[in-house]
């Protein structure tokens, strides 16, 4: 099989993931863009070097399109972008007739972060961050319309969010047109009200009264990857059963949580995350995979942002039949009593699909359904590729977020007044890693050469390339 994906950014989890799954199967061909034309932090998507690949591609039985990269230039475009909806739709209407084989597309539904952090915002955002999430969420569940936000900020940001609304409709045009097979909405850093929970709601409202194939799903960085499982699945299991996945939570009483970031329970984007991605719900008798989820007690944990939960104090035994794990009891990172108790056991390589634990829940859970699926459909299974997967996932999600971040980051200081944040060190790091790495070589049975790299010159994503 043959898949084309235009990735949201330039991002390890966004392009190289996404390649390192593909990677599990012999049989599958993943074409992607030249990363150079990918949008980053600080700059914008080359879009006609984009719309060039498209055109100079071969036959390809599906692509994955990111549509804010091609309408803004990237996710972190798509808010800060200035230009005007008709001039988005100009450029996407070069687009319309460039798509090849089945189009699986996502666009995303603006984010409100509760911070006064501009890093991937506009300018504004420095100062009135936290007043524009309020302002959203009171309008929202109150139908409170009142602010001290400066008028001339106010007014840029919901006209931009207007702009982004009237795109995304847009989209369900297309898909009435039948320009796409499958169009998701995603939606992250999300509070239980806002102005994107309004947007989500009206969306969805539309996509039920026309009973169109288009979804609301909270997320976002793991929708393509989410999309390629389901493009998977819909070629091989043409005239049989999808994969049925069961689930299994180690704190099952507290499965009507919700997340930290998401506006859904775990138990709701678990299995939001196996419809999307073309599997089906079963127990766990049934089930070709089971999935377990370490859920979180009381509340979720970070590691990052210092905020504590109770760590997984259990017994725990592998499932007897294909397993992966999503490990969620913490965002952003992995739970260290619960990978110590995964690794006091010897992993059964044959019945283990993976592991993930990075960044929100709906992050781990889609990336490792994707890698679930893909591993269980696998026309020629390529082990190596696997379990170099898998040591990226426990250097980035266990080793770096759980452990190593906290210690490199160092304290900040002051220089003439001025905050001076400490700067990502790959030197450094590497030194902190190494410990892991023999741990993990031992555990794996593999001794590959492993780099570093910060791609976006901060500490928030690492990249790690296993060859």
């Amino acid at each position: 099989m043959k898949i084309a994906l235009i990735p949201i950014d330039n991002r390890p989890v966004c392009y190289n993931l996404a390649q390192e799954i593909a990677n599990i199967d012999n049989g599958l061909e993943l074409f992607l863009p030249d990363r150079k034309l990918l949008g980053s932090l600080r700059s914008i998507a080359d879009i006609e070097g984009i719309l060039n690949w498209l055109t100079n591609l071969e036959h390809v039985d599906a692509i994955i399109v990111s549509l804010d990269s091609i309408a803004y230039g990237g996710l972190i475009s798509s808010r800060r972008s200035k230009d005007n909806i008709n001039e988005i739709k100009i450029r996407l209407e070069k687009f319309k007739d460039k798509f090849k084989g089945k189009v699986y597309a996502f666009s995303s539904i603006m984010r409100i972060s509760n911070n006064n952090i501009n890093e991937e915002e506009k300018k504004y955002w420095d100062n009135f961050g936290t007043k524009i999430f309020e302002y959203s969420y009171n309008f929202h569940k109150e139908g409170i319309d009142k602010s001290d936000i400066p008028d001339k900020i106010l007014t840029d940001y919901l006209a931009t969010r207007q702009r982004n609304f009237q795109t995304n409709k847009m989209y369900l045009g297309w898909l009435e047109e039948g320009i796409f097979d499958t169009l998701v909405f995603s939606k992250d850093d999300c509070a239980e009200f806002g102005l994107n929970v309004l947007e989500s709601e009206i969306l969805d409202r539309i996509i039920k009264e026309k009973n169109l194939p288009a979804f609301v799903k909270t997320g976002a960085d793991e929708i393509p990857l989410t999309l390629m499982a389901r493009a998977i699945t819909d070629w091989k299991c043409k005239g049989c059963e999808a994969p049925k996945i069961s689930q299994k939570f180690l704190a099952p009483e507290y499965k009507d949580l919700i997340s930290n970031y998401e506006d859904i329970s775990i138990e709701k984007s678990v299995q939001a995350q196996i419809e999307l991605a073309g599997g089906k719900l079963a127990n766990e008798q049934e089930s070709d995979i089971v999935l377990v989820v370490n859920n979180f007690e009381q509340n979720q944990g970070e590691i990052v942002m210092n905020i504590k939960t109770k760590p997984f104090s259990e017994k725990f035994e592998f499932p007897q039949k294909p397993f992966m794990i999503a490990d969620v009891r913490f965002a952003n990172g992995s739970d260290n009593k619960f990978v110590a108790k995964i690794f006091k056991k010897q992993i059964d390589f044959e019945n283990f699909y993976g592991y993930s634990a990075w960044n929100t829940s709906a992050n781990s859970l889609g990336s490792l359904i994707c890698a679930g699926i893909v591993r269980f459909l696998a026309q020629d299974f390529n082990e190596e590729a696997f379990k170099k997967l898998q040591m990226v996932r426990f250097l980035d999600d266990w080793t770096y977020q759980a452990n190593v971040r906290q210690g490199l980051k160092g304290k900040r200081e002051k220089v003439n007044g001025k905050r001076n944040e400490p700067r990502p060190d790959v030197r450094k790091l590497k030194k902190l890693m190494l410990p892991y790495e023999k741990k993990l070589q031992k555990i794996f049975g593999i001794k590959p050469e492993i780099k570093y790299q910060f791609p976006w010159k901060r500490f928030f994503e690492v990249e790690i390339g296993v060859k």
